[in-house]
């Protein structure tokens, strides 16, 4: 008997993006790495944001994120927020849910938050 096409669009996920993504996938131990090693940066991320205001981006999801585009040689950032949107892999990697939603690019991109990190050469280094 033929089965019904059928397509439901699911409202809820119960399966994790960690779930999804194979244990031998070569990106695995390079999140590891970086996740490793964006711990060690908290702090000064934390001295680089004001207490008040608007939530920010993350700085830790801004550096996945820019690892991705260069690992997958991503030209642009509107082509990065776009696979960011719907690439199960890359929303893994970053640290993003399925239900979470990226910004969309303005003119504040992700290059201008991820060099406000960046130490300037008149700037004291932390």
């Amino acid at each position: 008997m033929r089965g019904k096409d059928q397509q439901q669009l699911g409202v809820f996920s119960y399966v994790s993006p960690e779930l999804r993504v194979p244990q031998d996938h070569p990106l695995r131990p390079i999140r590891t790495m970086a996740d490793e090693a964006l711990c060690g940066l908290k702090a000064r991320f934390g001295k680089l944001y004001a207490k008040t205001g608007r939530p920010s981006i993350a700085p830790e999801k801004l550096l996945r994120a820019l690892l991705l585009q260069v690992l997958y040689s991503v030209r642009s950032e509107r082509m990065l927020m776009e696979q960011l949107d719907y690439n199960l892999l890359f929303r893994w990697f970053v640290g993003l849910n399925m239900d979470d939603v990226m910004r969309r690019c303005s003119r504040r991109t992700v290059s201008d938050s991820s060099k406000e990190m960046l130490p300037t050469p008149s700037s004291p280094p932390c």
